[in-house]
């Protein structure tokens, strides 16, 4: 080869090198800018898809649809199935085909059936069926979507039925309704499906069930009830697990509270469960309060474990957080809670995905939405929030 053409070949191996040095640089840029998004990011994800969910308006007789934007968390207003007199619908249950969603008709004694289209609206399944108790409230399915529990207040009961995957129609178990001491209000399945917890206000205790897969029957626990009061006054009305079923959390809205904090109200009571019975044993330095006077009532854990968020009610309403402690379940204050932010007692949930926190108020008759830290804990109100259901919502279930 001459010298003229070993300079061509040499600048051609040269050129082709620079572009594929260039084509390099260029990927390492774009990686190194995806994970310097990825670490930056906050508790949510901007990219999460929307979702349908649902609430009942006790006040209307009736059940209506929300859109949750999944980059945003704000709530738009969807379709409203038709108002029904007299039937004040509370506790709300979505099977976890997303195909029929349960809404419990506490003045009227039933519960009625929707089937869930494609596009998340409400379309009633015949007549309402009996509820199996009197002033029906709170509703959950177990994991498997097999059956729906509902609390009865007036009765001190607690009604379970299978489930018709096909129909979505209701069925009694055998046994039910099954009692649970005074005034049950609240109720919870674990994670598992192997416990169920249920709140009695008027006597300050959890009544605790062992859960039956296999036919839907209520085992009282040996011991249950379980107090949830180290002091006087009421309490025992929301409660929360968290995913791994190690703790449960229970909020006493007008309790007493032991030395030192005898001149504030209300408190959040922690119990381990153990994991073979079930039974409910206080987590050391239980009850767990803050530095307001005013008790939480509506209380949720977020999906990773790591937050505790309780809600009080009134025009000085605030969000306590706590973060939980893994080894031990006790609860410590994060900085700056309580949050003086604008909340609400009625309910208190966080999307699965741990994006997105919402709080029932009376006060807007609405829903407070907020995003939280994942390190922190501390919440910040979404843009548009409180959004407006015109009635004040009863409860509230998401799609995901």
């Amino acid at each position: 080869m001459s010298f003229l053409g070993a300079a061509c070949a040499a600048r051609a191996c040269q050129s082709r090198l620079s572009r594929i040095l260039v084509t390099v640089m260029l990927v390492i840029v774009v990686v190194l800018a995806g994970l310097s998004l990825s670490c930056g990011k906050s508790s949510y994800t901007a990219t999460a898809a929307s979702q349908n969910a649902y609430v009942t308006l006790p006040a209307s007789g009736s059940v209506l649809q929300l859109h949750i934007n999944g980059a945003t968390g704000t709530i738009t207003m969807g379709a409203q199935t038709p108002v029904t007199e007299n039937t004040s619908p509370t506790g709300l249950a979505l099977l976890p085909s997303k195909k029929f969603l349960y809404a419990i008709n506490s003045r009227a004694n039933t519960i009625s059936i929707f089937n869930v289209a494609s596009d998340g609206t409400l379309t009633l399944s015949g007549a309402p069926v009996p509820a199996g108790g009197s002033s029906p409230n709170a509703a959950v399915i177990d994991p498997t979507g097999s059956y729906l529990l509902v609390t009865n207040n007036l009765t001190d009961d607690v009604s379970v039925f299978s489930i018709d995957a096909g129909s979505g129609a209701l069925t009694p178990v055998a046994g039910s309704p099954f009692p649970a001491h005074t005034n049950p209000t609240e109720i919870l399945i674990t994670p598992s499906g192997k416990f169920v917890y249920v709140t009695n206000p008027n006597i300050g205790a959890i009544t605790a069930f062992a859960f039956s897969s296999s036919d839907g029957t209520l085992t009282p626990l040996p011991g249950s009830p379980f107090s949830s009061l180290a002091g006087g006054g009421g309490g025992a009305f929301g409660l929360a697990v968290d995913g791994s079923e190690r703790f449960l959390y229970v909020t006493n809205p007008s309790a007493s509270n032991p030395p030192p904090n005898v001149s504030t109200v209300g408190n959040i009571s922690g119990f381990n469960i153990d994991p073979n019975t079930g039974a409910l044993t206080p987590i050391l330095g239980s009850p767990f309060t803050a530095t307001n006077g005013i008790g939480p009532s509506a209380i949720t854990v977020d999906p990773a474990g790591k937050f505790v968020y309780a809600t009080t009610t009134g025009s000085s309403s605030s969000i306590w957080c706590f973060a939980i402690t893994p080894t031990t379940g006790q609860l410590v204050a994060v900085t700056n809670s309580p949050f003086s932010l604008a909340a609400g007692g009625l309910f208190a949930l966080i999307d699965p995905k741990g994006n997105f926190l919402y709080i029932g108020t009376q006060v807007g008759n609405g829903i407070s939405g907020y995003t939280y830290s994942a390190s922190t804990g501390a919440p910040t109100v979404i843009v548009g929030s409180p959004f407006s259901t015109g009635k004040a919502p009863g409860k509230m279930v998401l799609s995901q």
